[in-house]
């Protein structure tokens, strides 16, 4: 059934409906001429209109009104009424309206909408208001189409997460809502998890909600969180404002604030947000966090941390100060950017004790590691060209002896392999022909320093700086048909700028070593040729599961002979005698080291296994059958120089690896293996080792690593993001424990809806994961039979229900018998709100981090956070 009827009253009824067509209830319930208690009187305030400030052109008609409904549509021409019942719907301009009861009064261009009983006496198709974007739900609404100005008994509406149920609310216009008695959660819950209680607001669309006093409600207990107003912004994407600190004591510092400041939203590509620490014994931290993106060009973050930390109380004895500071920057091109030249940076640099003495940095896998490194890069390739290049700036810093290593800048040309012989249209066909020709040109300049002159006159003071040359010519060609063989050719150049100049100094009876600042060079050059194969082995099984398996060789053999270029050294006398003359490299303190002295003719050896096994099909549906790794490498390598005038031989080195239980264990085994023997003394003589009395080869060095994944679910890779898989590969965070976070803001923000989902109980089944790595490594260079790490490391997480977990990390260390860095978690899913827990129990790092507060981003200052930071010297 469907009517039109415009503004004004005019209606156009579209199908007439027969008294016989309405159920009688209905005609008794509804065509009885009572008066309707909500009828609205021309006087009401919903027949003000509001005077807005832009005027509109004035219109003929201002819209056509479309009406239907499912069970009765009757029109009252004695009262100008139209009664709709059951899925009642009215649509005017941009506005929608379903609900069960639906009356409009032409009279005063005003309809009023509520629910109606089912059978069993439940009120349902309750009014759902949308005008435009905006939707609501409610149990009653009277709305003037002249004024627009509505009221609503019962509002429940939505914004940006935040949900807001209101017992009386009167529409002003399309973007402002007066509401009374109202309630504010992010709870889906029909009966809320949690409220903010207010007993007056004022709603402003897309904007922002202004309220009087409100009261934070839990589970229906009024607490005695009252605030004397409410100010909540509901803008679309990012807002500033404040951001709450986090609080807490230690024993070096005292009682502390921190992670507290503002968060500016400087445009729709860039943020910063600025926080600081303050302590009661005088300490204080500043840091500014910056994260950019423009959409299809680029996206990093920008992290500048500045702290001055003070240990007790001046005066006391164990009083002492630190000032430390770290400086963090990422920076990633969109492919889509500039597919011919990219920029990257990847910046980590700071104090040595950064990591160590923060109070407000717990990065576990920062701490544990010993060094800090840097990389800015511009890369460019020449279109139509062979050549590209590539410009950087590099850094790396140990932490503990606080030795820092630049390159500033580094400059490399590159040409691809061109080849110059090919026959018409580009034919390889024989070794001249295949004849390829390459060339790399690498400056840098170069800072060897101590983070006592980072960035100090005496840094630059030190920096060395070359241009090295590379030149290199091979083919390959088929000999007996399975071999192949690889003749090469290199040829490097080599640029400095200062020399060593050494002189005899007749007075101080020494030699006396000046650099000099001149323009000099060196070359050198060198051959080799390689052959090598591939052959396989199969044998076949009759009987078993197992159907076949598949033995790869790889053997490999090369020559190499480079000159002795010794001839580019110089000399100089050494003592009072002119006859003591000795000889010394100019290039010695070059980059790019010096020429190479005494005759290089060696013969390297190499050969590398792998076995396969196929198993047979269990059943005909399988379509082929399976395949398993039994041996992933097995690979010796060794070198004999025939230019050496004794050790001839080089150590053998095996490594090999395989997976086991269906690829759940990982295993790897090192070891290097010595032919000559050992003096009584320890030291390495020209003898075998086999003449000597021993074995074939005598056992140096060797290590075992084994990594086991244990997981009661199946492993689901769909979802999970390319930086999430690289971390799981790569075990970043795994092994050694997560960081633990230090402020809200850090936490990553919940995907699903807070509310009451349901769920079901695990029952018997617990979900969990284990991983365990044993690593243990032996030296045996000079008898001295010394197992030098033997340790054991685990992690894993267990989820007790649906919204419990537990998580844990730590290892132990069998030769030092004591337990490593070992790091609890426990989180709790409480609907519409999160509780964290993270416990270092035990060592130097001791410290935990409490967290309980609510979901939504809207709402994130309403949270109660607690840490213990760890107590430590600074010196």
């Amino acid at each position: 059934m469907f009517h039109l009827f415009n503004a004004n009253g005019y209606a156009q009824e579209l199908n007439k409906i027969s008294k016989d067509t309405i159920p009688k209830r209905a005609i008794d319930t509804l065509i009885k001429p009572v008066r309707d208690s909500l009828q609205i009187s021309k006087k009401d305030s919903l027949l003000i209109k509001s005077k807005d400030s832009i005027k509109k052109p004035k219109e003929l008609l201002e819209g056509i009104i479309e009406h239907s409904a499912d069970s009765l549509i009757r029109q009252d021409v004695l009262n100008n009424r139209i009664i709709l019942y059951k899925n009642a719907h009215i649509h005017y301009k941009d506005i929608d309206l379903n609900a069960g009861y639906i009356e409009i009064n032409n009279n005063t261009s005003t309809v009023i909408a509520k629910g109606i009983k089912d059978s069993i006496g439940q009120y349902s198709e309750l009014p759902v208001f949308k005008q435009g974007e905006q939707e609501s739900t409610q149990d009653t609404i009277s709305f003037n189409f002249e004024s627009e100005k509505a009221k609503i008994w019962n509002l429940r509406t939505e914004q940006q997460g935040i949900i807001i149920l209101g017992e009386e609310s009167k529409k002003f216009n399309d973007s402002i809502i007066f509401i009374k008695n109202i309630r504010l959660t992010s709870s889906t819950k029909k009966n809320p998890d949690y409220y903010i209680r207010i007993p007056k607001a004022k709603f402003i669309k897309d904007k922002k909600l202004v309220a009087g006093t409100s009261q934070l409600v839990i589970a229906d207990i009024p607490t005695p969180i009252v605030l004397p107003f409410a100010y909540i912004p509901l803008t679309k994407g990012r807002t500033s404002g404040f951001l709450m600190p986090t609080w807490g004591d230690n024993n070096s510092q005292g009682f502390f604030l921190q992670n507290g400041g503002y968060y500016f939203v400087l445009n729709d590509n860039f943020d910063l947000a600025v926080l600081g620490d303050i302590y009661s014994n005088g300490s204080w931290g500043l840091r500014a966090e910056s994260s950019y993106k423009k959409r299809y060009k680029y996206s990093g973050n920008f992290d500048v941390r500045y702290e001055n930390l003070k240990s007790s109380l001046k005066g006391f004895d164990d009083y002492s100060k630190a000032t430390n500071y770290n400086i963090r920057w990422s920076h990633s091109q969109d492919a889509k950017a500039s597919p011919n030249s990219r920029f990257s940076a990847s910046v980590n640099l700071g104090s040595s004790q950064y990591f160590k003495q923060s109070n407000n940095e717990i990065n576990t896998n920062a701490f544990l590691n010993n060094t800090m490194s840097s990389s800015i890069s511009y890369s460019k390739t020449f279109v139509g060209t062979p050549f590209n290049m590539s410009l950087s700036a590099t850094h790396s810093q140990n932490t503990n002896t606080e030795a820092i290593n630049m390159t500033l800048p580094s400059l490399q040309v590159n040409m691809d392999r061109i080849y110059p012989f090919t026959g018409k249209g580009g034919k390889k066909s024989n070794a001249i022909q295949k004849t390829g020709l390459s060339y790399t040109m690498k400056g840098d300049n170069r800072i060897e320093t101590t983070e006592e002159f980072f960035f100090k006159k005496q840094m630059f003071d030190e920096a060395k700086s070359g241009i090295q040359h590379n030149l290199t010519m091979n083919t390959n060609m088929k000999a007996l048909k399975f071999f192949t063989i690889s003749p090469s050719l290199t040829y490097k150049d080599v640029w400095y700028f200062d020399r060593l100049k050494k002189t005899f100094d007749d007075v101080e009876n020494a030699v006396v070593t000046d650099t000099v600042s001149s323009f000099s060079r060196f070359n050198e050059y060198s051959t080799s040729v390689s052959l090598s194969t591939t052959f396989y082995g199969m044998f076949k099984f009759k009987k078993g599961n197992i159907e076949a398996i598949r033995h790869v060789v790889r053997p490999s053999i090369s020559y190499s002979y480079r000159p002795d270029f010794s001839y580019q050294n110089e000399e100089v006398q050494n003592s009072e005698d002119p006859t003591d003359i000795i000889e010394y490299s100019p290039f010695s303190e070059g980059i790019f080291g010096s020429p190479g002295s005494g005759l290089s003719n060696s013969l390297n050896l190499s050969l590398n296994n792998n076995l396969e096994a196929k198993l047979r099909k269990k059943d005909s549906s399988e379509t082929e059958a399976k395949k398993i790794i039994l041996l992933n490498n097995l690979n010796f390598s060794t070198s004999y120089n025939m230019a050496s005038d004794s050790l001839k031989w080089s150590p053998v080195s095996m490594n090999a690896g395989t997976k086991l239980f269906n690829d759940k264990l990982n295993v790897n085994v090192r070891a290097t293996l010595d032919p000559y023997a050992l003096d009584v003394n320890g030291k390495k003589i020209d003898k075998f080792n086999f003449d000597n009395g021993g074995s074939l080869f005598r056992l140096t060095n060797a290590g075992l690593t084994l990594n086991y994944s244990l997981s009661s679910k199946k492993e689901n890779e769909k979802g999970i993001s390319k930086e999430e898989k690289n971390a799981k590969a790569n075990n970043s965070d795994g092994i050694f424990g997560e960081d633990i976070t230090t402020s809200n803001r850090d936490n990553k923000p919940d995907k699903g809806k807070s509310g009451g989902s349901e769920v079901k109980l695990f029952g018997a089944k617990i979900p969990w994961t284990l991983q365990l790595a044993y690593a243990l490594n032996y030296t045996n260079t000079s008898r001295e039979k010394n197992i030098s790490s033997n340790s054991l490391m685990f992690n894993g997480d267990l989820e007790l229900t649906p919204k419990w977990s537990i998580g844990f990390s730590s290892g132990y260390d069998i030769n030092e018998k004591g337990f490593t860095y070992t790091n609890l978690k426990f989180s709790r899913d409480l609907d519409s709100w999160k509780l964290n827990f993270n416990w270092v129990p035990f060592g130097d790092r001791q410290t935990y981090y409490f967290f309980i507060g609510i979901k939504s981003s809207m709402l994130s200052d309403l949270k109660y956070d607690k840490r213990q930071i760890p107590d430590k010297a600074l010196f």
